[in-house]
């Protein structure tokens, strides 16, 4: 009898061990899908960096959304469902962490950039500096108000004395790779985008750059969003693009490390 009952419940014991076993093995392998909100300005370096971090986390799936800062802001304001913000403007995240969307002890200062002004590479417009906007027909930049590159440009004009003069030729873009956009199919004269993005076209060439203390530093926050559904993985990534193996990247896109 005791023979019939311990070969009866071996097998049970086993299957239950091996059921367990196969719960745990199924959750290990189960994918956690992260939303990261990011400046359409870092798409290149971002899109670099994914396959790097998803290899050494082959549980995390990276889905990127980029556009204009001050757009991507607000998306989050109203309950997008992202893990985390790049943002290509301070005040653009300063409002997440204000609004209590973002804790400043989760965020950090990670790169910063420089402002260029580019005219197509068969250019002949005679447009070699910041001076020579007057001499354009049309000028592209991003909406100040939703995209920072459009903002440091206006306030780069404006502190030339040259706004007035290039108002009227403005011709506003939803975000920089819009506004190079425009210049590389030679619907406008120039534009004014980041140092970054110039450097991807082989269709554009960097008429001038920007002095420094015409504009307000470029920086780009980084930050988890508080009510990220994964912040354990969400976290992973915020630490791995703080690593070398991914400033090393920036850096090779034309972005400076600030730390």
């Amino acid at each position: 009898m005791v023979k019939k009952l311990i070969s009866f419940f071996i097998p049970v014991v086993l299957l239950v061990i091996s059921g367990c076993s196969s719960n745990k093995l199924e959750a290990s392998e189960k994918k956690v899908e992260l939303t990261i909100s990011a400046a359409a300005s870092l798409q290149d370096s971002m899109n670099d960096i994914k396959p790097i971090f998803e290899e050494e986390n082959p549980h995390i799936k990276i889905n990127f959304n980029f556009g204009a800062s001050g757009a991507l802001q607000q998306q989050i304001s109203q309950g997008a469902p992202v893990d985390l913000f790049f943002s290509a403007a301070e005040d653009k995240f300063d409002k997440l962490v204000e609004d209590g969307l973002i804790d400043q002890k989760q965020g950090i200062d990670l790169i910063g950039n420089e402002l260029v002004l580019v005219v197509p590479v068969n250019s002949n417009k005679g447009i070699s500096s910041f001076e020579d906007l007057i001499k354009a027909g049309q000028i592209s930049i991003g909406t100040p108000e939703s995209v920072p590159a459009g903002q440091y440009a206006k306030e780069t004009v404006q502190n030339l004395n040259l706004w007035a003069d290039v108002e009227g030729k403005i011709v506003y873009a939803k975000d920089v790779r819009q506004v190079l956009t425009y210049v590389e199919t030679n619907n406008v004269d120039t534009g004014i985008v980041y140092k970054t993005d110039a450097l991807i076209s082989s269709k554009v060439k960097i008429a001038a750059t920007a002095n420094e203390n015409l504009h307000a530093p470029i920086i780009y926050p980084l930050g988890v969003i508080k009510d990220s559904s994964h912040p354990e993985e969400a976290q992973q990534f915020y630490k791995f693009l703080q690593q070398k193996t991914s400033i090393d990247i920036f850096e090779k896109y034309g972005f400076k490390g600030l730390n």
